[in-house]
């Protein structure tokens, strides 16, 4: 049998590519029985069939390090979060929400500032200060400034990666500049399959020619609060965790407690008031929810 990955799946048919070929198979009854549905990212082994190198069955699907709802993807081991840093401006609570995303599917988060050649420098560290003390990754790319593409390409080798962020952020371009021929091979395999890019709700994936792969998922680009507690919140806020034990109350949610350490370190610098604001925010969303 063949390994490969499954970089696409419509109407019951797979295609996985092997490294030498991308195949269209089909998935065994099997599966079907056991209610199991192979994702987009699936590792998988495949049977060819005799008549067709290029056709063949799923024979079986290797064990899975995670598994994202939405999109429906496996594998996937890190999230690339795009904002522009201008022309759109970035929406801070939608970053901590896609942030807070990426925990909840066990994905590395980096963020990415695009268009940074609209920004100076005193911008870019006002940004960068507000994740300074969460330990994630933040980086500024323009596909006009080569050294960010280079530091780009290193991120995304040999990961599968998933892009989210809002439309107009210039994800496209950045990925079209990162690989040039991107356009034209996302084209290819369209023609393959017969199908438009953009007419189907599927995820979909691109190998990289330095290694890799990309999730393509235009429809990933918010993400609502399901199932988070009015306690959990704080766990998906790396600084405000760090400070959490100190805090003289147990059960402190950091929000209307009196001598509340967590306030103490946002009125000291050590977390971002404009994290601290987002947090408080979408715990009151939550509360909300808890109350219907």
């Amino acid at each position: 049998m063949i390994e490969g990955i499954i970089i696409r799946g419509v109407g019951g048919n797979y295609y996985v590519d092997t490294g030498d070929n991308l195949v269209e198979c089909r998935a065994r009854g099997l599966f079907r029985l056991k209610n199991i549905k192979p994702l987009v990212g699936d590792r998988v082994l495949i049977r060819l069939t005799v008549e067709d190198e290029h056709a063949g069955y799923i024979e079986e699907i290797m064990e899975r390090t995670n598994e994202m709802s939405r999109p429906p993807v496996a594998n996937a081991q890190q999230l690339l979060i795009f904002f522009a840093v201008t022309n759109p401006e970035p929406s801070f609570l939608l970053l901590d929400k896609l942030l807070i995303a990426a925990e909840t599917n066990s994905l590395k988060p980096v963020i990415c500032f695009n268009k940074c050649d609209l920004a100076d420098d005193k911008l870019k560290k006002e940004y960068e200060n507000i994740f300074v003390n969460t330990g994630y990754r933040v980086v500024f790319t323009s596909k006009y400034d080569e050294n960010s593409l280079i530091e780009l390409k290193s991120i995304l080798k040999d990961k599968l990666s998933v892009f989210s962020g809002p439309s107009g952020v210039g994800k496209s371009s950045v990925m079209n500049a990162v690989q040039p021929d991107f356009q034209l091979k996302t084209g290819e395999i369209s023609d393959k399959l017969k199908r438009g890019r953009h007419t189907t709700r599927h995820a979909e994936i691109y190998k990289l020619s330095f290694g890799g792969y990309v999730v393509d998922t235009p429809g990933f680009s918010s993400f609502e609060l399901e199932g988070i507690g009015e306690f959990d919140l704080k766990e998906y806020y790396p600084e405000i965790k760090k400070f959490d034990d100190g805090c003289r109350f147990a059960d402190c949610l950091h929000f209307k407690e009196p001598n509340c350490i967590i306030k103490d370190a946002v009125n000291e610098g050590l977390i971002s008031q404009t994290r601290y604001n987002n947090y408080v925010r979408l715990l009151e969303d939550i509360r909300k929810i808890k109350q219907y």
